[in-house]
């Protein structure tokens, strides 16, 4: 029921600060190798990746024209089931 809660706030911003469609900036910090897993959650999108400076973790950028809030909040609960990311 928490993460509902949170969810339902971070809907709430959306929808006050963003005209829908908009294009969205999605961050995500990874452990080596699973980036494929994240650009899987938005396949037909340009990811940016940056290496940490020892190699261990990868800054993944995906910009995306999404449709609603919804749209968004389903990106981030799908990608917080990939092991070790971290949704900025």
């Amino acid at each position: 029921m928490e993460k509902f809660n949170s969810n339902s706030s971070f809907k709430e911003k959306l929808e006050l600060e963003t005209s829908f469609p908009a294009l969205y900036m999605f961050k995500f910090i990874v452990p080596n190798g699973k980036e494929n897993e994240i650009g899987a959650l938005l396949p037909k999108n340009e990811m940016t990746l940056k290496s940490s400076s020892q190699g261990k973790y990868v800054s993944a950028t995906i910009k995306a024209m999404m449709p609603d809030s919804q749209s968004i909040i389903d990106i981030y609960d799908k990608a917080s089931k990939i092991k070790g990311v971290i949704a900025l």
